[in-house]
């Protein structure tokens, strides 16, 4: 990877002043100021020949310039135009020969249901903290063809993506991407790495798509809302509404083989599945 083609942090820091861009926490910009990080970021998301990269948020570029130096292609989306709109000039400055495999889609990620050009084939992202679980379902519900990924999200999130059932973090985020995916945990990163800087560390995820569970995903996704919407309660308690009484609730429970005693926590997202497809009566 060139070293003089990624941006260093007084690179971010003078193309910021030129811009007049003031970073915000309403738009969840942090931005990677860190070469090795970038590096260490491609590396460890395998991406190489072959590969289409979705980003989602590339900000100044940092991330941008690393990947296009492993794929054959990635498309950036941005939600900030200035930001957009600038993107294409930085890869032609730096990395001239690359400029062609470079495609911006000025957009907000949760709205995106479609890509141009080839199918994309991975997500690598620096997600913004305040929307990165939204994206990423957002992502691989709308983009079956990504196989793989990694992102860096805050170091709390990325604990809750990768918790098993009956562990503290596991939560909706953990059942809902694992619906999609099979995640991990791939590091972490120290907050020193971004400007601003935030005020909390970040963790790095990687995911495999494998195949969903047998059922409706937005059957399934609503019995888990449900069942965490009030957490401290029993299943039985926690489905009323959804099934309609606590005695509804019970009957399809026992019938999907599932303790009306227990807690949503210690149920997988194939248990969710077959309770949302099980019939009452």
């Amino acid at each position: 990877m060139a070293a003089d083609a990624l941006l260093s942090a007084a690179d971010v820091r003078a193309l910021a002043a030129r811009l007049g861009l003031r970073p915000t926490k309403t738009l969840g910009q942090n931005f990677v100021v860190d070469p090795n990080t970038v590096r260490r970021l491609v590396r460890t998301a395998g991406v190489g020949p072959g590969d289409v990269v979705v980003e989602v948020g590339p900000g100044l570029g940092s991330l941008t310039l690393g990947l296009l130096q492993a794929a054959d292609r990635v498309v950036a989306v941005e939600v900030d135009p200035l930001l957009a709109a600038e993107l294409p000039s930085t890869v032609l400055a730096r990395l001239p020969e690359h400029a062609d495999r470079l495609q911006v889609v000025a957009q907000d990620a949760l709205t995106v249901a479609a890509l141009p050009g080839p199918p994309p084939t991975a997500l690598v992202a620096n997600l913004p903290y305040n929307v990165a679980v939204p994206v990423l379902l957002r992502m691989l519900e709308q983009l079956p063809t990504l196989r793989r990924g990694l992102v860096m999200v805050q170091a709390e999130v990325a604990d809750r993506l990768v918790a098993a059932p009956g562990t503290r973090t596991y939560g909706i985020p953990s059942v809902k991407a694992a619906w999609y995916a099979q995640l991990r945990r791939a590091g972490s990163v120290g907050r020193t790495v971004f400007w601003p800087v935030p005020n909390v560390d970040s963790g790095l995820v990687s995911f495999l798509r494998r195949d969903p569970p047998q059922g409706d995903r937005a059957a399934t996704f609503a019995v888990i809302d449900a069942a965490f919407a009030q957490r401290r309660k029993t299943l039985r308690a926690a489905l009323a509404g959804w099934a309609g009484s606590p005695d509804a609730a019970e009957q399809r429970l026992r019938a999907a083989g599932i303790d009306p005693g227990a807690r949503g926590e210690v149920l997988g997202v194939a248990e969710f599945a077959r309770l949302a497809a099980t019939p009452v009566g």
